[in-house]
């Protein structure tokens, strides 16, 4: 078995980010936190490119840091998209588990490389990111007594800035701004499509269609359905209570109780019980002709 600690420190950020992030989009208790997000920006703009680089570039003197972190960003770009397209054109498609198994599989993958190219080269000529020699030159920035007590508080200054920088960023990120409050409210017909509604009837027959409601209202709605035709009530569903970006969809089955021609079939959507005015309102003209038999 490997021995964890000869495994370069950002090779295991890398795959330890890759891991936990994965729990965090699998496990459905932790996916829909707000972390989720921060760890799946750089899953998808970081991670992948950075790995690729560590691959091809294992020396020490190949590229200097701000070339490794540029790279790094511009090959995820190239190399998420492609990892796409080829799902495209396999039975699983371009869907959240096998694009997160992909990814990580490929960055995984290129920390394998990365870390067995590495070790066939000497400590000194191995690429290592120096976290232990910044953080003591930071140390050494705080506690220098050739500093006077401005270069000190610039210094402050800007670590401060950084952070704040990181912090809204990430807050940005994870609350993005609410989006205009709607509702959607359609028919289909019985085969699902916007299309072969039953508009001409018998007396006596019924025919099926299939309404639906999604919720974009950014809150909870419970709203309230009520068919009616030539502004006599057939049917009234009640209590469709959804949260937001939830979707509602039932067959509902329409039976005219008299006949005529050119006859307004209309389904109200009310919204939180009030019955003043539809919220939304959708219409059929049907036909329904006397039963010959009769």
């Amino acid at each position: 078995m490997a021995d964890i600690r000869k495994i370069p420190v950002d090779i295991q950020i890398v795959v330890g980010l890759v891991l936990l992030t994965a729990v965090f989009i699998l496990i459905p208790q932790l996916s829909d936190s707000a972390i989720r997000t921060v760890l799946g920006l750089p899953m998808v703009l970081f991670l992948p490119g950075y790995a690729l680089i560590a691959a091809l570039f294992p020396k020490n003197d190949d590229l200097d840091g701000i070339e490794r972190v540029a790279l790094s960003f511009g090959l995820s770009i190239a190399v998420v998209p492609l990892i796409g397209l080829g799902l495209n054109y396999t039975p699983w498609g371009i869907r959240l588990l096998p694009i997160l198994i992909s990814l990580s599989i490929f960055t995984i993958g290129m920390c394998i490389i990365a870390v067995v190219r590495r070790s066939n080269l000497s400590e000194e000529e191995a690429f290592h990111v120096p976290f232990r020699q910044t953080y003591d030159s930071l140390q050494d920035e705080f506690h220098s007594e050739s500093q006077s007590r401005l270069d000190k508080a610039l210094t402050i200054i800007l670590v401060i800035s950084i952070l704040a920088s990181v912090v809204t960023l990430i807050y940005v990120v994870v609350t993005p701004k609410q989006g205009e409050q709607f509702t959607e409210f359609y028919i289909l017909g019985s085969g699902g499509m916007a299309d072969d509604y039953p508009v001409n009837y018998t007396l006596g027959d019924s025919g099926k269609v299939i309404l639906g409601v999604v919720n974009h209202e950014y809150e909870d709605v419970n709203y309230t359905i009520d068919i009616q035709l030539e502004n006599q009530s057939l049917q009234t569903i009640n209590e469709v209570n959804l949260e937001h970006n939830q979707t509602w969809e039932q067959p509902v089955t329409v039976a005219p109780p008299f006949n005529g021609t050119d006859m307004k079939l209309q389904f109200l959507l009310y919204k939180n019980g009030n019955y003043t005015e539809s919220y939304r309102d959708l219409h059929l003209w049907i036909n329904v002709s006397e039963d010959v038999n009769d």
